[in-house]
C-alpha cells in the first residue's frame, strides 16, 4: 500500500484497503481478548484466595460471556475469502414436487428470514412469485450486514424434505425439493454484457407488494440466453430501478460463475478432483417416519426439526465453516 503506483489501480487497491483494514480490526480484536483475559485471571486469583464466592459467580459469568465472543470471533477469522464480508443475495426456487416444493420453498424463505432477524441482518425482498395453491416459486432476497456472504455461502445447493404432504387427501409421504443460490455482492466488479445476448421482459409484479402491483409493468425479469442465467426484480415501482437491481445481480452471478469455471481449470491442470457445493444437495430435512435434519457434507444431525424450521440453523453454518478451515 505504501508503494507509489498502488492507486494507480483503483479497483484492486480498494480490494486491498479493505482487506488491510479488515486484517487490522482483528488483530485490535485479538488483543483486546488478550488483556480481558489476563484481568480476568488476576480477578479470579484474587477471589480464590479472598474465598469471595461472589466476585468469582460474577468472574465466571464474565469469562462465558468471552467465551462466547471469541467462537464468534474465530468464525470470523475462519472467513477469510474475498468476499466472505460482503453484502449478498439468496435466492430460493423449487424444485421437483409441484405443490409441496413450493410449500417448502416457502418454508425456507421463512427459515431464513427467522434467523437473519435473530442476527438482526438487514433484508429486503427483490422478487417473489407465488406459488398457485401454496409456498412460492422463486425469490430473491438482498442481505446486507457485516460478513453476510460468509455465513450464507454454505447454504447454497440442494433442500430436500421429507414429510407427510399436507395437499395429499391419501396422507402419503413425499419428497420435495428446493435450490437455494446465494451470490456475494461483488460491488464495483467489471463484467462486460453484450446487451444484444439479453432478453428483457417485464411484466406486472404479483405478490406483496404495495398498490403499484398489478397496475404497471414495472418488474423486469433478465435472462442471459449464452449462460442461461435468469434474473426477476419487481420490488422498486419503477421499472428502470429494477432493470438496475436486475442486471447488478447478473454481473454478480456471472461473475460468480466466472470465478467457478476458473477454480474447475484449476483443478483440472493440478489434477485434482475437488467438490463444487453449487448445485449439490446438502441437507435433508425429515419430518416422517421420524424427525431429524442432517447436514450431508459435515455429518452434523439435530433432531429438533422445529427448531432448525423455526430459523436455528447456527450449528450448520458453523459447522460448515470450521470444516473447510480443518
Amino acid at each position: 500500500m505504501s508503494a507509489s503506483d498502488f492507486w494507480d489501480r483503483p479497483q484492486e487497491a480498494r480490494k486491498i484497503s479493505k482487506l488491510a483494514d479488515r486484517k487490522k480490526e482483528q488483530l485490535q480484536k485479538y488483543e483486546d481478548f488478550e488483556e480481558r483475559l489476563e484481568e480476568l485471571e488476576v480477578l479470579i486469583e484474587l477471589a480464590q484466595e479472598e474465598e469471595n464466592e461472589e466476585e468469582l459467580e460474577g468472574a465466571r459469568a464474565e469469562l462465558e460471556t468471552l467465551s462466547d465472543e471469541l467462537a464468534r470471533f474465530e468464525l470470523e477469522v475462519f472467513m477469510d475469502g474475498d468476499y466472505d464480508s460482503n453484502d449478498c443475495y439468496l435466492s430460493i426456487n423449487s424444485g421437483a414436487g409441484g405443490t409441496d416444493a413450493q410449500d417448502w420453498a416457502g418454508m425456507l424463505l421463512r427459515m431464513y428470514t427467522r434467523w437473519l432477524e435473530r442476527k438482526e441482518f438487514q433484508y429486503r425482498s427483490l422478487e417473489l412469485s407465488e406459488g398457485e395453491v401454496a409456498g412460492l416459486k422463486s425469490t430473491t432476497l438482498e442481505v446486507k450486514g457485516e460478513w453476510a456472504y460468509g455465513y450464507l455461502k454454505g447454504e447454497s445447493g440442494v433442500h430436500r424434505l421429507v414429510r407427510i404432504s399436507p395437499f395429499d387427501s391419501a396422507g402419503r409421504r413425499h419428497t420435495s425439493f428446493a435450490s437455494v443460490n446465494v451470490v456475494p455482492d461483488f460491488e464495483e466488479v467489471e463484467v462486460d454484457i453484450d446487451q444484444n445476448e439479453l432478453r428483457v421482459d417485464t411484466y406486472r409484479a404479483s405478490g406483496a407488494g404495495g398498490q403499484h402491483v398489478n397496475v404497471t409493468d414495472s418488474a423486469v425479469r433478465i435472462t442471459h440466453e449464452p449462460s442461461g442465467i435468469v434474473v426477476t426484480c419487481q420490488n422498486e415501482r419503477s421499472q428502470h430501478k429494477n432493470r438496475e437491481t436486475a442486471l447488478k445481480i447478473l454481473r454478480s452471478r456471472l461473475y460468480q460463475l466466472k470465478l467457478q469455471e476458473r477454480a474447475e481449470r484449476l483443478d483440472e491442470i493440478q489434477g485434482e478432483l475437488k467438490d463444487i457445493e453449487w448445485g449439490s444437495q446438502i441437507r435433508s430435512y425429515v419430518l416422517h417416519p421420524y424427525k431429524k435434519v442432517k447436514d450431508h457434507r459435515t455429518d452434523v444431525e439435530i433432531g429438533n426439526s422445529e427448531a432448525v424450521l423455526d430459523g436455528q440453523i447456527d450449528e450448520f453454518i458453523e459447522a460448515y465453516l470450521r470444516k473447510g478451515n480443518e
